[in-house]
């Protein structure tokens, strides 16, 4: 399965354009600054946590400059004691791999298990930069396509919160 035809293939279904840029892979945000100094894309941080029996999944999406506090997270998701969810649940609940992370890896997610919490200030800026569930291109799309058309195609709604 060819993640990035799948997803680059559902957002072209779903009339949402979108700027692609392909590069060398890039596994973590700090290797994302190479595609900011090359194209101007902030890419934000894509984690997947969990609830420390397993039982609730959430993917957490927040700006690339804020740090992850567990404690301050999981009170706000009133969620107790989250914590990373590993690269095999990645690959289970999402079907990506670490370091391919997006809010577009939850059109993989057909038992609906993953939650889903933005960072206000994400939905402040007019696009959206994430990788295509393939850390070798990223995208640029209008954060209006994804609040609009791509979240709700899933029937998925965003606990907005203050990170």
């Amino acid at each position: 399965m060819n993640n990035k035809s799948t997803v680059t293939d559902y957002l072209l279904k779903l009339g949402i354009d979108f700027e692609q840029y392909d590069h060398d892979a890039a596994f973590t945000i700090e290797e994302c600054e190479r595609i900011k100094k090359a194209k101007g894309w902030e890419l934000c941080k894509n984690l997947l946590l969990k609830n420390s029996n397993g039982s609730q999944f959430w993917l957490l999406l927040m700006k690339s400059d804020k740090s992850f506090v567990t404690s301050q997270v999981s009170k706000k998701l009133e969620s107790s004691r989250l914590s990373f969810a590993s690269g095999e649940e990645m690959l289970k609940k999402l079907q990506t791999p670490p370091g391919s992370l997006s809010i577009l890896s939850l059109i993989f997610d057909k038992e609906k298990e993953v939650r889903l919490a933005v960072d206000r200030q994400l939905l402040e800026d007019e696009y959206f930069y994430c990788h295509p569930c393939d850390n070798t291109s990223s995208l640029k799309i209008k954060t209006s396509d994804i609040t609009e058309k791509f979240l709700p195609s899933l029937g998925i709604e965003a606990k907005i919160t203050e990170i």
